[in-house]
């Protein structure tokens, strides 16, 4: 008797799963073969963009080897061709051409490179701070202090791992201009920042020299002010 209960119960539970799958069957066929087409169609876009951003790569690579050698207008055209690459190839060509353009001799126009690279927003700051840099020394050859100062000043900050390279080219736009304290004042922040490469703590080492051979020690601010309060108390003296 039990055995029949048994058999009418599994009659009844194989009847609700041919139900269930009647009803609900095709959908689950359905959402598996979408799962499927979705992986392979993710995998097959990867692919595509991993194919597409190799192929940036050795572009840009030869772009590179090309303006190393001196082939600056095929390189201006290789990197032309990466505007629209994969990944960050179109930023990092931007970032070159511009420099290809300064090897060119095209000052002006890698200048406003340079500068609409270091004011567009939508870049990493780290790349517009590159940028500034690089406008920044071509500044130095082709400006005054003044539009040296714009670019770089804002790259001086104790947080700013630009800051030395940006102190320096100021020290050195300075003193092109004549302004020495000033020159000496960014000399004394890249000796008393103890970060500063050696490498640029050897440039400006010269540069100092150069100023103490031309201009001797910097005076005290109190020296200063006790030579110019002499001088007063004596004019009188010297007139009578």
């Amino acid at each position: 008797m039990s055995d029949i209960f048994r058999e009418v119960d599994e009659d009844i539970r194989q009847e609700r799963y041919r139900r269930l799958w009647d009803r609900f069957g095709p959908w689950v066929i359905l959402l598996a073969a979408l799962i499927v087409v979705g992986t392979a169609g993710y995998r097959g876009w990867d692919y595509y963009r991993q194919t597409q951003a190799d192929a940036a790569g050795t572009t840009f690579q030869q772009a590179v080897a090309a303006a190393e050698a001196g082939n600056l207008d095929e390189a201006r055209d290789l990197l032309d061709s990466l505007s629209d690459a994969a990944g960050g190839y179109p930023e990092l060509a931007r970032m070159r051409a511009a420099g290809v353009l300064a090897q060119q001799g095209s000052s002006e126009d890698a200048l406003a490179a340079f500068d609409a690279l270091s004011r567009d927003t939508s870049l990493d700051k780290t790349l517009r701070d590159v940028a500034a840099l690089r406008a920044a020394y071509i500044a130095a050859d082709t400006a005054d202090y003044a539009a040296v100062a714009d670019r770089a000043e804002p790259l001086t900050g104790d947080a700013n791992p630009f800051r030395a390279s940006a102190r320096e080219i100021l020290a050195v736009a300075a003193w092109k201009a004549g302004d020495v304290d000033r020159a000496r004042d960014w000399l004394d922040a890249l000796n008393d920042d103890t970060e500063t490469p050696t490498d640029v703590s050897r440039r400006v080492a010269l540069l100092n020299d150069l100023i103490l051979a031309a201009h001797g020690e910097a005076m005290p601010d109190s020296a200063t002010a006790g030579e110019a309060g002499e001088s007063e108390t004596k004019a009188p003296e010297g007139g009578n």
